[in-house]
């Protein structure tokens, strides 16, 4: 009888480790990328693309593990399943239902959408599996236009290199202030549990660019400040809250830090806007300190404090000794103290390219995140051709923030057309079902289950997975 081949597996990064330990149900570490096609899209081909994407993304081809200190992954060989969207966004990805893999591939009309588990990588690299997924859908759809155009070579990550980078540029040496100060928290009757109030505004870049400029300012500090305006408006309705607003946006390492890996390398920096301290009613003063804030904390010094503090916590031998289901309580425990830090998340993708000769068929590229349990609302941006599209994703019945932000934007000569997934408006459009339609994770049917695991693992190796620090 033949061997059967062992499966290959791997550690996760130091920050994919967090991910699977602080998850749940509810509020899971995952984020959405979707690609608006000018055509209706072919679900058979859709899944022809993904399967070939992945044998470009082989570090993808994973499931997530269970070891005796941490989770790990190992290399899957299942099934890809590729559905029609019919569930409010960053639906939990169970482990049975999507065959193990931490992504999962829907489709809308014209809109593919990936949802990626964070454990699996970060935004940046996500961005070209998704490209790569379309360059594919588009070569097999029209055969004859393209011929094969796109290749490995296209793609602009190091798809075989998964080392972690944190650990190769971490300095023990280095150390962060702690800060001391918990964040205003967005209050607020919620929505259904599992489901996600969506809002995007689709802006005309030009405005931007040019307010941007006549400001001195980046787009990215330009959309943190009028945030900061936005929930204050809020806030200040409340009569004895005192807490500052922290909008905590992430930074891609890989800018500062030579690293080509595919996995996860990014920290966060967080901008403190404290209405005890600062007039967070006059827009220009927000806008001067949020410009002061951005030029002080992106520099490699005090990224490389913030990234020390995050490996050190992951690396100490009390809580790497400390088994996984006790790890599980103390961490959720500690991430849910640390979640009463920060109001929302920002983050900003900036701006995406396809090869030109796929271009035409391509129309828009929205990018949301999933809101938490603390951080009811998350924010993000990103911009194709023309548009850039700002992006709310809430668990709230009320959308005054969204409302006051995207105002302010008109009120100051940059108009924007709002898109929602129907939660607040309940009309169906291009890019998303009529909220009536669509299921809440109870109610889904669980289809093309595969419960066969691979078991022929021997003991050697099983131990060795266990027990890996």
């Amino acid at each position: 009888m033949q061997k059967k081949e062992k499966l290959k597996w791997r550690r996760l990064d130091n920050s994919a480790r967090l991910f699977p330990l602080v998850g749940n149900k509810k509020f899971s570490s995952i984020y959405r990328m979707s690609v608006v096609l000018t055509e209706e899209i072919d679900p058979d081909i859709l899944k022809r693309a993904v399967k070939k994407a992945l044998t470009i993304f082989t570090s993808f081809k994973v499931c997530l593990k269970r070891g005796f200190f941490w989770y790990y992954l190992e290399q899957n060989e299942k099934e890809i399943i590729v559905r029609n969207e019919k569930t409010y966004p960053f639906r939990y990805m169970d482990k049975i239902a999507n065959h193990g893999y931490l992504f999962a591939v829907t489709y809308y009309q014209k809109k593919i959408n990936v949802e990626i588990f964070h454990a699996l990588t970060d935004g940046n690299s996500a961005i070209e599996f998704v490209k790569t997924i379309v360059y594919y859908y588009l070569n097999y759809k029209y055969p004859d236009t393209f011929k094969e155009q796109f290749s490995k070579k296209d793609v602009e990550v190091d798809t075989q290199n998964i080392e972690d980078s944190y650990l190769k540029n971490y300095e023990k040496n280095l150390h962060k202030k702690e800060d001391a100060n918990k964040a205003y928290i967005l209050k607020g009757k919620k929505l259904h549990p599992y489901q996600i109030g969506v809002t995007h505004g689709i802006i005309n870049l030009k405005p931007v660019i040019k307010t941007c400029r006549r400001l001195k300012v980046t787009v990215s500090q330009y959309f943190v400040a009028v945030l900061i305006y936005s929930i204050y408006q809020e806030q200040k309705k409340e009569k004895n809250s005192k807490k500052p607003i922290k909008i905590c946006i992430p930074v891609n390492l890989k800018k500062y830090f030579h690293s080509t890996t595919i996995t996860n390398f990014f920290t966060y920096m967080t901008i403190l806007a404290d209405h005890k301290q600062l007039d967070l009613t006059d827009f220009d003063l927000i806008l001067a300190f949020v410009r002061n804030n951005f030029k002080n904390k992106l520099q490699k010094e005090e990224l490389a404090k913030t990234m020390a503090h995050t490996v050190k916590l992951g690396n100490s031998i009390y809580i790497r000794m400390i088994p996984l289901t006790i790890k599980k309580i103390i961490l959720k425990l500690i991430y849910g103290e640390i979640q009463k830090y920060t109001t929302t998340t920002f983050s900003n993708l900036g701006k995406i390219n396809f090869l030109p000769e796929y271009e035409q068929y391509v129309d828009k590229v929205f990018f949301i995140i999933a809101p938490e349990k603390a951080e009811k609302i998350k924010c993000t941006a990103c911009s194709y051709k023309d548009h850039i599209i700002f992006s709310f994703s809430s668990i709230l019945q009320n959308n005054a923030v969204e409302k006051n932000f995207f105002e302010f934007l008109t009120q100051n000569g940059i108009t924007n057309r709002i898109v929602t997934n129907g939660v607040y408006h309940n009309t169906k459009n291009e890019f998303y079902p009529k909220k009536n339609n669509l299921l809440t994770e109870n109610d889904e049917t669980k289809n093309e289950i595969d419960t066969k695991e691979t078991t022929n693992i021997g003991l050697k190796e099983k131990i060795k997975r266990k027990f890996h620090f």
